[in-house]
Parts: C-alpha cells; structure tokens; sequence
C-alpha cells in the first residue's frame, strides 16, 4: 500500500535528474510533504509531444491527478480508489493492462509514509480496553538521500460532456506500483521500532533503480514478460525508516516539520 507521500524536489531539479527534454514551467508544482489521493503530482514520461510533428518520444515532466481512471470508465468517480497496482496482477488487470504496455511513468517522491500499529488489538479487547492505539506514521526514504523512483501508470480519461476546447475535458491520471515489502534489514533501522519494511507494512511501492529507468519509460518495450521482468524489488538494504509525527495524518497539514526525525515514536509502538 502506497497511501501518501512526499516530494520536495523542484521541477528544475527533477529535469536535471531525470534528463527531462521537454517540461512546461507554468505545469510546476509546489514542494509537497504530503502527497495524498486525488492532488496534482509530478511525473516523468516519454511520449510524443503534441503538434511538434514528430512521432518520436520525447521525455517529459508531466503534472497527473494521482488516482488512475481506465480509458473506458463512465465516470471518474473511481480515481481515488485506484491509487495503486499490484506489481504481481498489473499486467492482468483491465484498469491496468493497456497503460502497463505502453504508458509507464516514474513518480519522484523523497519517501513515502506508512502507518503502524504495532499492538495486538485482539489481545486490547481480551484486556477490557476499549480505547484503540493510535497508529504512528513511519517515513521511508533512501538511505542515501536520492530521489526515490516509484513505478507507476498513467492514463488518460476524456470526460464526454466537455467540448473539445474545454480545459478539462481530457483527465490525466496515474497510479503507483507496489510489491511485497522487504523482510531484508533496513540500512538504518530506528533505535526502537521495525527492523525492515516487512515490520511496518506487507506491501511497499516499488522503486526503480537508475539502471531501469529508460527501459521502464520507453513506450516502444511492449513485451509484456520483458516488462514484467523490470517490475523485481530493487536491492535490499537501500532504505532507512524513522517516526514522524502523527500531525502527517491529517492531509490538511503541509511542511518540511513532516519529515522531522522523531527520537521515538509519539506512543508506545510494541514489536
């Protein structure tokens, strides 16, 4: 489950990055500690760019409403719904297996958040109590402090009741690949807490290392197994995981305080 997440990066540094062609200045977003479904994100993208009368592809950095609407849907009331694809079923899944072919994108993000628990609830309600521990959010990231590449799927939607020359008439939308999560140490492990992605969540987004990236967006690779094949977790031990405060639940709020190391979690977490 990929559910929020962050990115701090600037367009121009993503273009640097990314060795992006083409990007529109007016498309660049503010700095977003708090990507949450349905918001605006940045995406990296290679297709041909319209009216320039050439059909080669052309890497892009693109602005997508986060929550893919299939081609074929009625409506886009489902979007929110479909924030993230299982890297084991995308190929197979009717929302998911045309973009999977030929309409692949990488999502920059500086980490993602995850929520855990930690206590056994069963054993809360064999206690008595009746009051629920509140969940403390974790924030993954690169060890190293590189940008994070999330495997992810875009789509376009065209709502029937615009005109052609309305300004929304054509929805851009995109998802998030996710794995299984790693049971392999984390590179930094907090001082008390999950040992390894596996501990906080069973599933994580699958990030792309930089040896896949071209392969990953090149809208010519089609071959669906060979595709499949890019879809592997990257190494272990690249990431780190520390607690954040829990103000990240509330998508209202917004700012670098997110990312601030916690020395411990808010409340007891129990592993």
């Amino acid at each position: 489950m990929c559910g929020r997440y962050a990115v701090s990066r600037s367009a121009e540094e993503l273009v640097g990055l990314f060795d992006v062609q083409r990007w529109e200045p007016e498309e660049a977003l503010a700095p977003d500690w708090n990507v949450a479904p349905t918001k605006e994100v940045h995406a990296v993208l290679e297709r041909p760019v319209k009216d320039a009368g050439d059909e080669r592809p052309v890497r892009q950095l693109r602005k997508l409403k986060w929550g893919l609407v299939p081609s074929w849907a009625k409506s886009p009331d489902g979007g929110a719904r479909m924030i993230n694809a299982r890297a084991e079923t995308v190929h197979e899944k009717p929302s998911f297996r045309r973009p999977f072919v030929s309409r692949r994108c990488i999502l920059p993000a500086d980490g993602y958040y995850e929520w855990v628990t930690g206590v056994d609830e069963r054993q809360l309600e064999e206690q008595g109590k009746k009051k629920r521990p509140r969940k403390q959010p974790y924030f993954v990231t690169p060890a190293d402090g590189s940008v994070m590449a999330l495997a992810g799927l875009y789509e376009f939607w065209r709502d029937r009741t615009l005109p052609d020359d309305h300004p929304q008439a054509w929805w851009a939308t995109c998802s998030v690949i996710t794995t299984e999560a790693e049971t392999s140490p984390l590179a930094v492990a907090p001082a008390s807490g999950p040992g390894s992605l596996a501990d906080i969540h069973p599933r994580m987004p699958l990030m792309l290392t930089p040896d896949r990236w071209d392969a990953w967006l090149d809208p010519a690779h089609r071959d669906v197994e060979d595709v499949r094949a890019l879809l592997a977790p990257p190494p272990g031990g690249l990431m780190r995981a520390y607690p954040v405060s829990t103000a990240v639940s509330n998508v209202r709020n917004n700012g670098p305080e997110l990312l601030e190391e916690l020395a411990a979690p808010e409340e007891e977490t129990l592993f």
